[in-house]
Protein backbone atom coordinates (compact mmCIF):
# COMPACT_ATOMS: atom_id res chain seq x y z
CA UNK A 1 0.00 0.00 0.00
CA UNK A 2 1.33 3.42 -0.79
CA UNK A 3 1.72 5.53 2.06
CA UNK A 4 2.91 8.83 -0.20
CA UNK A 5 1.42 9.57 -3.40
CA UNK A 6 1.98 12.96 -5.61
CA UNK A 7 -0.52 13.06 -8.29
CA UNK A 8 0.11 15.76 -10.87
CA UNK A 9 2.22 18.01 -8.86
CA UNK A 10 2.83 21.41 -10.49
CA UNK A 11 4.70 24.40 -8.90
CA UNK A 12 5.22 27.45 -10.92
CA UNK A 13 7.54 30.72 -9.57
CA UNK A 14 6.23 33.31 -11.20
CA UNK A 15 6.79 32.71 -14.73
CA UNK A 16 9.03 29.66 -13.92
CA UNK A 17 7.91 26.16 -14.22
CA UNK A 18 10.08 24.39 -11.26
CA UNK A 19 7.77 20.95 -12.28
CA UNK A 20 5.56 19.89 -14.18
CA UNK A 21 2.96 16.78 -13.35
CA UNK A 22 5.17 14.91 -11.23
CA UNK A 23 3.54 12.01 -9.87
CA UNK A 24 4.84 8.92 -8.44
CA UNK A 25 4.35 7.05 -4.84
CA UNK A 26 6.35 5.80 -1.96
CA UNK A 27 5.20 2.26 -0.96
CA UNK A 28 5.95 1.16 2.59
CA UNK A 29 9.29 -0.66 3.53
CA UNK A 30 10.71 1.16 -0.02
CA UNK A 31 13.86 3.31 -0.59
CA UNK A 32 12.79 5.79 -3.24
CA UNK A 33 15.45 7.52 -4.95
CA UNK A 34 14.89 11.17 -6.40
CA UNK A 35 17.86 12.18 -9.09
CA UNK A 36 18.74 14.33 -11.94
CA UNK A 37 21.12 17.39 -12.94
CA UNK A 38 20.87 20.44 -10.68
CA UNK A 39 18.20 22.67 -10.94
CA UNK A 40 15.69 19.59 -11.86
CA UNK A 41 13.67 20.11 -9.49
CA UNK A 42 14.07 17.60 -6.77
CA UNK A 43 14.63 19.63 -3.74
CA UNK A 44 11.38 21.70 -4.55
CA UNK A 45 9.51 18.24 -4.62
CA UNK A 46 10.70 17.37 -0.90
CA UNK A 47 9.45 21.35 -0.11
CA UNK A 48 5.96 20.55 -1.40
CA UNK A 49 6.26 17.62 0.06
CA UNK A 50 6.82 18.54 3.58
CA UNK A 51 4.87 22.01 2.84
CA UNK A 52 7.83 24.92 2.37
CA UNK A 53 6.01 25.30 -0.91
CA UNK A 54 2.22 25.09 -2.16
CA UNK A 55 1.61 23.51 -5.40
CA UNK A 56 0.12 25.47 -8.15
CA UNK A 57 -2.00 22.66 -8.99
CA UNK A 58 -2.12 18.86 -8.37
CA UNK A 59 -2.03 17.07 -4.92
CA UNK A 60 -0.24 14.97 -2.38
CA UNK A 61 -1.42 12.58 -0.01
CA UNK A 62 -0.14 10.55 2.67
CA UNK A 63 -1.72 7.57 4.50
CA UNK A 64 -4.76 8.51 2.54
CA UNK A 65 -5.38 11.73 3.47
CA UNK A 66 -4.09 14.85 1.92
CA UNK A 67 -0.95 17.16 2.92
CA UNK A 68 -1.36 19.60 0.31
CA UNK A 69 -1.12 23.01 1.63
CA UNK A 70 -0.84 21.94 5.13
CA UNK A 71 2.20 23.82 6.94
CA UNK A 72 5.64 21.94 7.72
CA UNK A 73 4.82 21.62 11.20
CA UNK A 74 1.43 19.65 10.43
CA UNK A 75 3.49 17.49 7.95
CA UNK A 76 6.03 16.29 10.69
CA UNK A 77 3.07 15.33 13.21
CA UNK A 78 1.77 13.46 10.53
CA UNK A 79 5.62 11.33 10.36
CA UNK A 80 7.30 12.74 7.32
CA UNK A 81 10.72 14.38 8.91
CA UNK A 82 13.80 15.28 6.24
CA UNK A 83 16.69 16.65 6.08
CA UNK A 84 18.20 18.99 4.32
CA UNK A 85 20.90 19.73 1.00
CA UNK A 86 22.92 22.05 3.35
CA UNK A 87 23.09 21.36 6.75
CA UNK A 88 20.90 23.27 9.25
CA UNK A 89 21.76 22.01 12.37
CA UNK A 90 21.53 24.28 15.70
CA UNK A 91 25.49 25.21 15.60
CA UNK A 92 25.87 26.03 19.51
CA UNK A 93 23.95 23.47 20.94
CA UNK A 94 25.05 19.62 21.43
CA UNK A 95 24.00 17.14 19.81
CA UNK A 96 21.55 16.15 22.38
CA UNK A 97 19.55 18.81 22.28
CA UNK A 98 19.81 19.19 18.53
CA UNK A 99 17.93 15.65 18.98
CA UNK A 100 15.80 16.75 21.86
CA UNK A 101 14.40 19.74 19.63
CA UNK A 102 12.76 17.47 16.88
CA UNK A 103 10.46 15.68 19.91
CA UNK A 104 8.66 19.22 19.76
CA UNK A 105 5.73 17.77 17.92
CA UNK A 106 5.78 14.56 20.19
CA UNK A 107 5.66 16.74 23.13
CA UNK A 108 2.64 17.13 25.27
CA UNK A 109 3.82 19.07 28.27
CA UNK A 110 2.21 22.81 28.87
CA UNK A 111 4.15 26.16 29.54
CA UNK A 112 2.52 26.05 32.86
CA UNK A 113 4.71 22.86 33.49
CA UNK A 114 7.80 23.98 32.46
CA UNK A 115 7.91 26.78 34.37
CA UNK A 116 6.92 24.90 37.40
CA UNK A 117 8.80 21.54 36.72
CA UNK A 118 5.63 19.43 37.44
CA UNK A 119 6.47 15.84 37.48
CA UNK A 120 4.66 15.15 34.51
CA UNK A 121 6.58 17.79 32.65
CA UNK A 122 10.02 16.20 34.29
CA UNK A 123 8.97 12.54 33.04
CA UNK A 124 8.61 13.70 29.74
CA UNK A 125 11.55 15.46 29.52
CA UNK A 126 13.03 12.48 30.51
CA UNK A 127 11.09 10.60 27.66
CA UNK A 128 12.38 13.11 25.34
CA UNK A 129 16.00 12.95 26.54
CA UNK A 130 16.06 9.27 25.89
CA UNK A 131 14.66 9.55 22.43
CA UNK A 132 16.95 11.90 21.77
CA UNK A 133 20.39 9.63 22.71
CA UNK A 134 18.28 6.60 20.97
CA UNK A 135 18.79 8.27 17.78
CA UNK A 136 22.12 9.17 18.41
CA UNK A 137 23.18 5.65 19.58
CA UNK A 138 21.41 4.37 16.08
CA UNK A 139 23.34 6.83 14.27
CA UNK A 140 26.70 6.09 15.65
CA UNK A 141 27.10 9.14 17.81
CA UNK A 142 26.39 7.77 21.01
CA UNK A 143 29.43 8.57 22.68
CA UNK A 144 29.32 12.43 20.88
CA UNK A 145 25.71 13.61 22.73
CA UNK A 146 27.39 16.08 24.98
CA UNK A 147 29.38 17.96 21.98
CA UNK A 148 28.55 21.34 20.15
CA UNK A 149 27.05 20.62 17.28
CA UNK A 150 29.61 22.96 15.08
CA UNK A 151 32.74 21.14 16.82
CA UNK A 152 31.51 17.69 15.07
CA UNK A 153 33.38 17.04 12.02
CA UNK A 154 31.45 17.73 8.63
CA UNK A 155 30.49 13.68 8.55
CA UNK A 156 28.87 13.65 11.71
CA UNK A 157 27.01 16.63 11.28
CA UNK A 158 25.92 14.86 8.80
CA UNK A 159 24.90 11.66 10.49
CA UNK A 160 23.37 14.13 13.01
CA UNK A 161 20.68 15.93 10.74
CA UNK A 162 19.85 12.45 10.23
CA UNK A 163 19.24 11.67 14.04
CA UNK A 164 17.29 14.62 14.11
CA UNK A 165 15.25 13.96 12.06
CA UNK A 166 14.73 10.03 13.34
CA UNK A 167 14.07 11.31 17.02
CA UNK A 168 10.67 12.74 15.51
CA UNK A 169 9.84 9.06 15.54
CA UNK A 170 8.76 9.55 11.60
CA UNK A 171 7.24 7.13 9.50
CA UNK A 172 9.00 8.27 6.84
CA UNK A 173 11.83 10.28 5.95
CA UNK A 174 13.42 12.38 3.29
CA UNK A 175 16.99 12.70 3.04
CA UNK A 176 18.40 15.68 0.70
CA UNK A 177 21.73 14.68 -0.44
CA UNK A 178 22.88 13.20 2.40
CA UNK A 179 26.32 11.54 1.32
CA UNK A 180 27.31 15.04 0.20
CA UNK A 181 30.80 15.97 0.60
CA UNK A 182 31.14 12.49 2.61
CA UNK A 183 34.23 10.09 1.53
CA UNK A 184 34.01 6.68 -0.15
CA UNK A 185 33.92 5.22 3.20
CA UNK A 186 31.57 7.23 5.37
CA UNK A 187 29.05 7.06 1.93
CA UNK A 188 29.56 3.03 2.71
CA UNK A 189 28.53 3.76 6.26
CA UNK A 190 25.51 5.99 5.02
CA UNK A 191 24.36 3.08 2.98
CA UNK A 192 24.58 0.92 5.75
CA UNK A 193 22.79 2.99 8.30
CA UNK A 194 19.98 3.77 5.56
CA UNK A 195 19.47 0.00 5.82
CA UNK A 196 18.70 -0.14 9.30
CA UNK A 197 16.39 3.28 9.02
CA UNK A 198 13.82 0.88 7.06
CA UNK A 199 14.19 -2.42 9.12
CA UNK A 200 13.03 0.12 11.54
CA UNK A 201 9.75 0.32 9.17
CA UNK A 202 10.63 3.81 8.08
CA UNK A 203 10.27 4.58 4.60
CA UNK A 204 12.96 6.81 2.89
CA UNK A 205 12.57 9.09 -0.28
CA UNK A 206 16.06 9.89 -1.15
CA UNK A 207 17.69 12.86 -3.19
CA UNK A 208 21.17 12.07 -3.91
CA UNK A 209 24.16 12.45 -6.63
CA UNK A 210 26.09 9.56 -5.66
CA UNK A 211 24.65 6.86 -8.25
CA UNK A 212 26.99 4.16 -6.18
CA UNK A 213 24.48 5.28 -2.86
CA UNK A 214 21.52 5.27 -5.17
CA UNK A 215 21.90 2.56 -7.17
CA UNK A 216 23.53 0.41 -4.33
CA UNK A 217 20.39 1.57 -1.59
CA UNK A 218 17.78 2.11 -4.01
CA UNK A 219 14.77 -0.23 -4.05
CA UNK A 220 13.22 1.76 -7.37
CA UNK A 221 14.63 5.72 -8.43
CA UNK A 222 12.50 8.57 -9.77
CA UNK A 223 14.43 10.90 -12.54
CA UNK A 224 13.43 14.59 -12.89
CA UNK A 225 15.01 16.30 -15.98
CA UNK A 226 13.79 20.41 -16.11
CA UNK A 227 10.99 19.95 -13.54
CA UNK A 228 9.46 16.87 -15.55
CA UNK A 229 10.19 13.12 -14.70
CA UNK A 230 11.34 11.67 -17.39
CA UNK A 231 11.92 7.97 -16.22
CA UNK A 232 11.09 6.09 -12.80
CA UNK A 233 11.74 2.43 -12.71
CA UNK A 234 14.38 -0.13 -10.55
CA UNK A 235 17.81 0.82 -10.23
CA UNK A 236 19.08 -2.00 -13.46
CA UNK A 237 16.54 -0.17 -15.63
CA UNK A 238 17.36 3.66 -14.92
CA UNK A 239 21.21 2.61 -15.56
CA UNK A 240 20.23 0.96 -19.07
CA UNK A 241 17.57 3.73 -19.87
CA UNK A 242 18.67 6.45 -22.72
CA UNK A 243 16.80 9.31 -21.74
CA UNK A 244 18.83 9.39 -18.27
CA UNK A 245 21.83 8.56 -19.43
CA UNK A 246 21.78 11.41 -22.17
CA UNK A 247 20.04 13.60 -19.33
CA UNK A 248 22.20 12.92 -16.15
CA UNK A 249 24.49 9.97 -16.36
CA UNK A 250 26.40 10.94 -19.52
CA UNK A 251 26.65 9.04 -22.65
Amino acid sequence: MAKLILDDICVRFGGLQALTDVSFSLTEGEVVGLIGPNGAGKTTVFNVITGVYKSSSGKATYDGRQITGLRPFQVLSMGIARTFQNIRLFQNMTALENCMVAQHSRSGAGVVGAILRSPAQRREEARIQAKAQQALDFMGLGDRADEIASNLPYGHQRRLEIARALASEPQTILLDEPAAGLNPSESMELMQSIGHITELGINVLMVEHDMKVVMGICNRIVVLDHGVMIAEGRPEEIQRNPDVIEAYLGQ
